[in-house]
């Protein structure tokens, strides 16, 4: 199993919506609803891009930037993290039936580490961080470093995302994809199965996507 975190396991995309546009405001500007949209499921440096132009100031430094979201972003981890509907419950599920298991996250080291607090250190198998990849989401690269440090062919492997960025690394991985929009809309695909929440998964629907026969 192939976990994203923001957005799918935790709901944090509340938060990191405060902090960029407490970001913009610093920098005289408000932040556009099409803008943060384009943000979900990118790395911090395509985000602080997307930030600069959005304000019209593409000439700002993007490492300065990302250290600002990242110190406010931390603070908000720390106090406001919470689980998204059904996430802990198939978490746990998971974990329960002894599948191996990944978190696999555009964020960096330092958040994730945060986010494990609440997460659980001992609910993943491996963990792929944003800033550990050569190239990010939606590069297939992040799915199949966890599926290589999983030992698993990630063919076998399905991975929950909520963003269209997820969902196309997954996709161009290779994995079966369970997609559970939460702040942006998914177009239907092939290839991905959707739900409207993780309420509505189960240990037998994640077989029936690999093909497999119920247990």
């Amino acid at each position: 199993m192939l976990f994203d975190m923001d957005g799918t396991l935790v709901d944090s995309e509340k938060l990191w919506d405060v902090a960029l546009r407490e970001l913009a405001a610093e920098y005289g500007g408000v932040l556009s609803t099409t803008a943060r949209r384009a943000m979900v499921g990118t790395s911090m440096a395509a985000s602080m891009r997307i930030l600069h132009e959005d304000l019209g100031q593409p000439e700002r430094d993007p490492d300065a930037s990302a250290a600002w979201i990242n110190a406010r972003i931390l603070e908000l981890f720390r106090t406001g993290l919470r689980w998204r509907p059904g996430a802990l419950a198939l978490l746990r599920a998971v974990r329960a039936a002894g599948i191996p298991t990944a978190l696999v996250t555009s964020s960096g080291r330092a958040l994730v580490e945060v986010a494990l607090d609440t997460l659980g250190r001992d609910s993943f198998d491996a963990v792929v961080c944003g800033d550990e990849v050569d190239a990010a989401k939606p590069h297939p690269e992040p799915y199949l470093t966890a599926a290589r440090l999983l030992g698993v062919p990630v063919a076998r492997c399905v991975a929950i995302e909520d963003s269209p960025t997820g969902v196309a690394s997954a996709l161009a991985a290779g994995a079966a994809v369970l997609a559970v929009p939460a702040e942006v809309p998914l177009e239907a695909r092939d290839g991905v199965h959707q739900v409207a929440s993780l309420t509505a998964a189960d240990l037998e629907l994640l077989a029936a996507l690999l093909g497999e026969p119920p247990a």
